[in-house]
């Protein structure tokens, strides 16, 4: 019975999602709307990733000296300066990697 309601709930999820990508023609919408529309990404993403960079698995704040840390500010640093993603990202990984080693 779990599985039936994962692959409905799975169905669900996809077919929500297709109907606005298929549906949705990106001429019917104003300038303003699609402004707003192309902020969503870059407000997403924070969202995502600084609970698992702040928090810890208890729900708690992590130390100054945790790795992770370190690791997003030299991200945000090269990203700013770079506005390259993959640069951002395997910096990141490198100075997180580091400081874990």
């Amino acid at each position: 019975m779990s599985w039936l309601s994962v692959i409905i709930a799975g169905l669900i999820t996809y077919f929500t999602r297709f109907s606005m990508i298929t549906f949705v023609n990106g001429k019917m919408l104003n300038k303003k709307v699609r402004l707003v529309l192309s902020y969503v990404p870059s407000t997403v993403f924070p969202a995502i990733i600084f609970p698992a960079v702040f928090f810890n698995d208890y729900g708690n704040l992590v130390d100054a000296s945790d790795p992770k840390i370190f690791g997003i500010l030299a991200a945000i640093i090269i990203g700013y300066f770079s506005k390259n993603i993959i640069a951002t990202i395997i910096s990141g990984l490198i100075v997180y990697w580091i400081f874990i080693f």
